[in-house]
């Protein structure tokens, strides 16, 4: 962040860097109001609809199960009605916590199959993935705002400062800057999600003991080739499946590690 402050006050004599502190700090207010308000948000934008214990009284049990194996406390329970497998977690903290299941996911695994994914789920919370995300989401946004107000105030104005005497290597420094900085936000946003990804597989086997229960579970969605249609890129990271086109995603800007390598994980857990 400092580093594009300084390009654009090297670039603009610091004639209007004020205004980047001013954008940034709406991104801040922004990203942490969706952060607090992440169930209900999530729940909008997916259109999950809340379940009551009446409801499947057996998913519940799944879930307290799990819940009682985590010493997590009992999240809200939600239903997406979409014939793609899937489900995602949500929520500022365990307290305040959300986990979603679709039609297709309940209709094609078995008990233990759903059990790994109700792990997977609760593990996020667990880990604060939430959180992170929204740390994440946070220095993204900062670095690709910020960017983007510099670029506009390049075109529109740099020209007040063209009869200085501005450094020719500190200008191309500042365009670099300005060009790459999006870019790296979005990479380290992607990293950051699939190491979460990762890490959620590794503590749902802790909970259940059982990695077989989640192999099995990712190895369905892998024979899947259907996606959730509500399939927005400000959510795919909180489906256990992205729902986003795997070939139009290079890795490098994947929210999920390679759903391959991750049964390949589980397998190599299995023979421990």
């Amino acid at each position: 962040m400092w580093v594009l402050v300084y390009a654009a006050l090297t670039f603009f004599g610091g004639s209007t860097a004020g205004i980047v502190p001013i954008a940034v700090g709406i991104s801040l207010i922004s990203v942490w109001g969706a952060f607090y308000g992440s169930d209900k948000l999530v729940l909008k934008m997916t259109g999950a609809k809340l379940l009551k214990e009446e409801d499947n009284p057996k998913l519940f049990g799944l879930v307290q199960e799990v819940c009682i194996a985590s010493g997590l406390p009992m999240p809200k329970v939600a239903i997406v009605y979409d014939e793609a497998p899937n489900a995602f977690a949500t929520g500022r903290n365990p307290e305040h916590a959300l986990i979603a299941f679709t039609t297709g996911i309940l209709d094609v695994m078995d008990r233990d199959e759903l059990q790994g994914v109700i792990a997977h789920e609760m593990s996020h919370v667990a880990n604060r993935d939430t959180l992170v995300s929204a740390v994440a989401a946070t220095t993204a946004g900062a670095i690709a705002i910020a960017s983007d107000i510099l670029t506009r105030m390049m075109f529109f104005g740099g020209n007040r400062n063209r009869e200085g005497n501005n450094n020719p290597l500190a200008l191309i420094f500042s365009l670099l800057v300005l060009i790459l900085a999006p870019l790296a936000a979005l990479l380290l946003k992607s990293a950051i999600s699939r190491k979460r990804e990762a890490l959620a597989d590794a503590t749902a086997v802790s909970f259940t003991r059982n990695p077989a229960g989640l192999r099995k579970a990712l190895e369905i969605l892998a024979r899947d080739s259907t996606v959730v249609r509500q399939k927005s890129n400000a959510v795919a990271h909180i489906w256990i499946e992205s729902p986003l086109d795997a070939k139009s995603v290079s890795k490098l800007f994947a929210t999920h590690p390679p759903i391959e390598d991750r049964i390949k994980t589980l397998k190599a857990m299995e023979s421990l």
